[in-house]
């Protein structure tokens, strides 16, 4: 055998799977979807698309979502199901707004957070140590809340100059900012409505225009947990308990502590989007605010394949479709219709060029479905304005069910001592 065929021999194989895109492509990917909608807005002249304040309403909406999912994140990957974000949520926006009322906005950040990591406690002391069903407690973890705020209402908030059993008093705003000259700048260009440029332009004149300072928190605790979790002994060993937590027990690691940490830091994340909610979004606490957003979260969560910046990237997509509600929408939905028209299209190409001959024809015949809708009609009912943030959800975690893999043992009943 020649040398050159024993080092081919010896060479290691390539790992079968898809292989991951690099930055670089992550961001040519982001700017032909740029491109993309910026040739939908000049076909359609729905200018408000790629507005600043069309930006800066999704990422207001977008803000509590990710944070909904980063929790679940947390507590997913240490093999805790964690459908109780919303009452953790719950819990969030009413000891927050209480604090807030009372002592400042930022001390109702604090309060909001300890509210949300009490119901993760909970969630913990249920599926960990008595090992009951994780959806069974995340549910009853969600009806307590709505119980528990409504009672506490009553003896707060009602007794408050300002204040019903049902809503606070005002809260103080947590300030915003802006960054000056740039934000102008991006709001000039944006107006002159040239192709990409002036989409970039309201891109990221809605990040710097107005930003509150949770919200730069909440941004900051993105790439803040992907450091964590997988750069940090301490992330490894968290995320080990959710993959094999008899391997994890048998070389160590306290698994049940690790879980509790994960569930009680998933409820904080949690408890801190119900914040944003009463003392940004609305600078008020209202029974009822979190609108199902825990359970988006979740969902953009597992849209992302359990990793921060895929969970991001969903809880934009699903805090731009709810700020369709809030600006210009049914001639903006009606745009959007082309632009998933389009997209269908060109998926119905890379199928065939994977030889996916269904999955080509039921892209081919929904594309063909929107783009018959799109010429029949110039605005879209509010109803669906409305419902499109539920239908995006529903139609992304359809898409992307096969490339999805949770953490291994996420959701298994663990009894301490299996791994001796």
């Amino acid at each position: 055998m020649s040398t050159a065929t024993t080092k081919a021999a010896a060479a290691p194989r390539k790992p079968v799977g898809r292989s991951r895109l690099s930055l670089a492509q992550w961001m040519l990917v982001i700017a032909a979807g740029l491109a993309l909608f910026s040739l939908v807005r000049l076909i359609t002249d729905a200018n408000g698309i790629t507005s600043t304040g069309q930006v800066s309403a999704a990422l207001r909406l977008a803000v509590p979502i990710g944070l909904a999912g980063l929790g679940g994140l947390w507590a997913e990957r240490a093999g805790v199901i964690n459908i109780g974000l919303e009452g953790m949520m719950i819990l969030g926006t009413w000891f927050g707004a209480w604090a807030g009322v009372q002592w400042g906005p930022w001390t109702g950040v604090i309060m909001g957070i300890v509210g949300g990591a009490l119901g993760g406690l909970i969630h913990a002391i249920a599926t960990v140590t008595f090992g009951v069903n994780h959806i069974v407690s995340g549910v009853a973890i969600n009806i307590l809340a709505v119980g528990v705020t409504r009672y506490l209402s009553k003896f707060t908030f009602d007794t408050m100059e300002g204040g019903t059993e049902k809503q606070s008093p005002p809260i103080e705003s947590i300030t915003s900012i802006t960054v000056p000259g740039l934000s102008d700048w991006m709001r000039d260009l944006n107006d002159k409505h040239w192709f990409f440029v002036s989409d970039l332009a309201g891109v990221v004149g809605g990040v710097v225009t107005n930003l509150s300072l949770l919200t730069v928190v909440a941004l900051a605790l993105v790439p803040f947990s992907w450091w964590v979790l997988w750069r940090t002994g301490f992330g490894l060993r968290l995320r080990s308990c959710g993959e094999n937590p008899t391997a994890a027990e048998s070389l160590g690691v306290n698994v049940y502590r690790y879980k509790y940490l994960a569930v009680m830091i998933s409820g904080g994340f949690a408890g801190l989007g119900g914040v944003f909610l009463a003392e940004v979004a609305a600078n008020i606490y209202q029974e009822g605010q979190t609108g199902g957003r825990g359970y988006i979260g979740l969902a953009a969560m597992i849209f992302g394949n359990w990793m921060p910046g895929g969970m991001a990237m969903g809880a934009g997509l699903f805090g731009y479709a709810d700020s369709l509600n809030l600006r210009g929408g049914g001639t903006n939905v009606h745009a959007l219709l082309l632009f998933l028209a389009i997209l269908l299209a060109l998926a119905v190409v890379w199928e065939l060029y994977r030889r996916k001959y269904v999955t080509a024809l039921v892209a081919g015949v929904t594309g063909l479905g929107l783009f018959a809708y799109y010429l029949a009609v110039d605005e879209v009912p509010s109803q669906f304005v409305s419902a499109a943030p539920y239908v995006a959800t529903l139609l992304v975690l359809s898409l992307s069910a096969q490339r999805l893999r949770m953490p291994k043992a996420n959701g298994r009943p663990y009894r301490k001592g299996e791994g001796k």
